[in-house]
């Protein structure tokens, strides 16, 4: 699969796997959702390394990095973060960011090892409510799961129309890009055990979101979470959810924008983020990132 320049391999529990770092100071690491790949975060990656010591990584059998010896679930993803941190040589704590199945996995990595984490972004996240698109669930049947997931540029060019609000986005050269990703031979595989780790046909699993979102609220630890109003892939209702299970979060709602607010309001995410670090006091170095942001200006969250 092609490599964009800038990406780079690491050896993580045995097995190759593709990351980015950029930018020197305070440690972030950047989680992509469920089939995609690290390249979710471009523009955000650049943007933030003006500042910060930023860390792309594909997750265990997404994009260019090789699958776990180990079923692809949760709490399996959440213990690969955690060794691509000691693999890369972080060890201070790191502001995490996850987008979908990525703020399930850095609510996980936050629960399970808080001393790793500075602070939680959580991006349209997965485990604040049951719902879920159709594609997902369909997933949970079999087999009608592996069949949906057979590479085509049809439903590679449908899959991207549904991440954004602005068809725009939905460029020929993210569809070839989703289709080369698809086309990868454990891709399918990997995609269905994590979906169905995390739910049914019903729909994402109570169980695991209940115990998982008790850790969280329990923890001490800056958080944010932000949802684009016009998600087709896990609704904007989940952040009332999110109010309720986390009182003390953070919580951003942005208007006419889809499952990726990274890509769909880049600036404005960026933006937010950085005062949102610069607020919560954790792992500046004393110096505000603001002042290192060209064009930043203050960005009002909503109190959760």
């Amino acid at each position: 699969m092609t490599a964009p320049g800038g990406h780079r391999h690491v050896t993580v529990e045995g097995r190759r796997v593709r990351h980015r770092v950029d930018g020197d100071g305070p440690p972030v690491l950047l989680l992509h959702g469920i089939g995609r790949t690290l390249r979710d975060f471009t523009q955000l990656h650049d943007l933030l390394a003006e500042r910060f010591r930023v860390h792309s990584v594909d997750l265990p059998g997404y994009g260019g990095s090789l699958p776990m010896a180990r079923p692809c679930t949760l709490p399996a993803l959440a213990d690969f973060a955690a060794h691509y941190l000691d693999a890369v040589g972080v060890d201070r704590p790191a502001h995490v960011v996850g987008n979908s199945l990525g703020g399930a996995v850095a609510m996980r990595l936050a629960a399970s090892e808080p001393a790793r984490v500075a602070s939680l972004t959580l991006v349209n996240s997965a485990g604040f409510g049951r719902e879920v698109t159709m594609a997902l669930r369909l997933l949970g049947v079999r087999p009608l799961g592996r069949l949906l997931l057979r590479p085509s540029r049809w439903a590679a060019r449908r899959a991207e129309l549904a991440l954004f609000h602005d068809p725009a986005l939905a460029t020929a050269e993210r569809v070839t890009y989703a289709l080369e990703v698809a086309r990868q031979p454990y891709a399918a595989r990997v995609f269905l055990e994590t979906a169905r780790s995390l739910g049914t046909f019903r729909g994402v699993s109570p169980q695991w979101r209940a115990e998982l979102l008790a850790e969280v609220e329990r923890l001490d630890l800056p958080t944010l979470v932000v949802w684009g109003d016009r998600d087709l892939i896990l609704p904007a209702a989940h952040l009332e959810a999110a109010r309720t299970r986390l009182p003390r979060a953070r919580t951003r709602l942005f208007t006419d924008c889809g499952h990726m607010p990274q890509i769909e309001c880049a600036e404005e995410f960026h933006r937010m983020l950085v005062d949102f670090w610069a607020e919560s006091g954790r792992d500046t170095d004393g110096v505000d990132p603001r002042d290192a942001a060209p064009g930043a200006r203050p960005t009002v969250a909503e109190a959760g």
